[in-house]
């Protein structure tokens, strides 16, 4: 079989993007049983819930949903169970200290493979207030209507 190249997204959070503010972002492997990568490799996952955590100097995804793989046997995985997160010590010891703020997080955004390998993009993240989410939402509207504007435009321009 030919090695795998480029990038296949597997499941996103779109819901984390409305409700934090993101700071930085880190690329991270993960180590998995081998039914969790097949139940992957057919697309399955679910990063609602999920967070990351630092415990013991090692990162921690919890709270996201692998479902279990439909061939599998005894050796399946549970779904929901915590996942360790691979990550350079130097990044490690960068989130333990931004970490110590109050109101940061880490949060997935995405799960997906590159090159074969398994990968999830988690962000630093800072919630939002109601507030800040209308306002994200009224610059999302007031842009789509200046480009639809700008279509119009450009088409009456050409007839």
């Amino acid at each position: 079989m030919a090695k795998e190249t480029g990038r296949k997204l597997i499941a996103q959070n779109k819901k984390a993007r409305h409700d934090y503010l993101i700071l930085d972002t880190y690329e991270c492997g993960l180590v998995l049983t081998g039914t969790e990568v097949k139940s992957l490799r057919q697309g399955r996952a679910s990063l609602v819930d999920g967070f990351a955590q630092l415990d013991g100097g090692e990162a921690w995804l919890h709270n996201v949903h692998i479902p279990e793989y439909s061939q599998g046997t005894w050796t399946n995985h549970s779904a929901r169970r915590k996942r360790k997160l691979l990550m350079h010590r130097e990044e490690i010891d960068k989130l333990i200290g931004k970490l110590q703020e109050t109101g940061l997080t880490l949060v997935p955004l995405q799960l997906y493979f590159k090159d074969g390998r398994a990968k999830v993009e988690v962000a630093l993240a800072r919630g939002k207030k109601e507030y800040d989410k209308r306002q994200t939402l009224r610059e999302k509207q007031d842009r789509r209507e200046a480009e639809r504007a700008v279509s119009a435009a450009r088409r009456r321009q050409r007839a």
